[in-house]
């Protein structure tokens, strides 16, 4: 596929990273040849120089034949004006825009269409984090938390703990543990490296496990693998920029929250859109503040301010200071690894939340979600079954029959009945239906492309 990148900046760079590994043909445009030339050096891909929205610009990364434009620029209105020209004057089929102030969310409907402001897909990277963020506050324990068939499965993943009913045990268990619960264990990571789980593994001391389960069911799961942990009540939140006004204003009504922001003027901006949330001029690293603030009656601390440093500092000084649990934004890569499962609990990605809602656009089979893991070394799909048994290598198999690549498995299928919605959790003899929503996890990404071709429909279909 061909693909312009608007953007070399933190999201522009991973995205165009990511999509070159798979074979893409990626062009990336910014005004910075000094970025510019470090991404070409690191990256497989062309360049250009100038400013994004120009059609001599866009013309000279050959937009006339892209199949797909990813407007990620730090200016929304740039953004806006690029999808408008390569719609307007060049055709291009489908146009993403990364829009950051929450102000044009609130006219999407009546302003993102082609007869106005010609943007197929808009990406908030602030929204999906502090999404993705509220899904960990919700389901305490969780290290990942993955939303499936819009919200009705969800995959998620955890670190097995002494004490724990089945850690020790080998997973056949599970089903006595909860007759009345199905799950599968998609995957089990055990000191980095992937295991794909039989009736007869046993789940160890920090093993991460990935589970997919009904929406339901997943307090439940998580149990069986780890001490229960209570609810959140009392969260602080680091850095009152997008990310962190956008979280407080999904979970103030129902927890005690407190910001710390050190702009006098944001912290006013902040006290005029929040209703319940206690605002504290000054900084999370202040060790005198944080005591003053009763840190030690915390129970999670998340550092979202748009410095990596200062996040994993002052989440590490939270912790010594006697947070329960501590969070910290990460947006080096590089760091993540280096991060979580010590001091700070959970590391928390923008890129990989960014990428996974783009490759849903770039793949070639019908797939409604794409959500990067572990670092973006696995990946969890959401893929539709189209077409009958003789046109599909899917369509009227069992579980077991499909010829899924090494190291991936089907966890969950979402059915429409005429009852309504009906979420499979995946067996061996489990048969695969037209327009079924299949859950496919991959501990390797890189035979996603196996996966795509199985899916894909033979022209006796049509």
């Amino acid at each position: 596929m061909k693909i312009i990148i608007l953007g070399a900046g933190q999201v522009g760079a991973n995205i165009a990273e990511h999509l070159a590994r798979e074979q893409n043909d990626i062009t990336v445009v910014d005004n910075s040849t000094e970025t510019l030339r470090e991404l070409r050096d690191r990256l497989d891909i062309r360049v250009v120089n100038g400013h994004a929205s120009h059609p001599d610009v866009l013309e000279q990364a050959n937009i006339e034949d892209a199949d797909l434009l990813i407007a990620v620029t730090a200016n929304d209105e740039v953004n806006m004006v690029a999808c408008q020209i390569a719609y307007s004057l060049y055709r291009t089929p489908t146009k993403i825009a990364r829009i950051r102030a929450p102000v044009f969310g609130n006219y999407k409907e009546k302003l993102f269409r082609d007869e106005h402001s010609p943007v197929d897909v808009i990406i908030s990277p602030e929204q999906l984090v502090s999404d993705y963020i509220f899904s960990l506050v919700e389901n305490p324990g969780a290290l990942q938390v993955l939303d499936f068939a819009e919200g009705a499965i969800r995959l998620v993943a955890v670190k097995a703990y002494h004490g724990g009913p089945l850690v020790g045990r080998e997973l056949r268990f599970m089903r006595q543990h909860m007759p009345n619960v199905d799950t599968r264990v998609a995957a089990i990571y055990r000191r980095g490296q992937a295991i794909m789980p039989e009736g007869h593994t046993v789940v160890e001391v920090d093993d991460e496990v990935f589970f997919i389960a009904a929406r339901s069911n997943i307090r439940a799961v998580m149990s069986e693998m780890r001490r229960s942990e209570k609810p959140y009540k009392r969260i602080m939140i680091a850095g009152g920029g997008n990310i962190g006004l956008r979280l407080a204003k999904k979970i103030e009504s129902r927890y005690s929250i407190k910001i710390f922001e050190l702009g006098s003027e944001r912290c006013k901006e902040l006290s005029e859109e929040l209703d319940y949330s206690v605002i504290l001029q000054g900084s999370a690293s202040d060790q005198d503040l944080l005591l003053e603030e009763n840190i030690e009656e915390t129970d999670i601390f998340i550092a979202v301010t748009n410095d990596d440093e200062a996040n994993i500092m002052a989440s590490l000084l939270a912790k010594r200071l006697g947070a329960k649990k501590v969070m910290a934004l990460i947006n080096n890569p590089a760091y993540v690894d280096l991060i979580q499962g010590g001091e700070i609990d959970i590391a928390v990605s923008p890129q990989q939340a960014t990428v996974g809602s783009l490759l849903s656009h770039v793949r070639s089979a019908d797939m409604v979600n794409v959500h990067s893991l572990r670092r973006s070394a696995a990946e969890a799909i959401e893929v539709i079954a189209h077409g009958d048994a003789n046109s599909s290598k899917v369509v009227g198999k069992t579980v077991e029959e499909v010829d899924l690549p090494e190291g991936a498995s089907i966890g969950a299928i979402l059915r429409q009945t005429e009852e309504g919605k009906e979420v499979l959790i995946a067996h061996d003899s489990t048969v695969i239906k037209n327009e079924d929503h299949v859950i496919v996890f991959l501990v390797d990404k890189r035979h996603t492309k196996h996966v795509e071709k199985l899916f894909q429909v033979g022209f006796s279909f049509f």
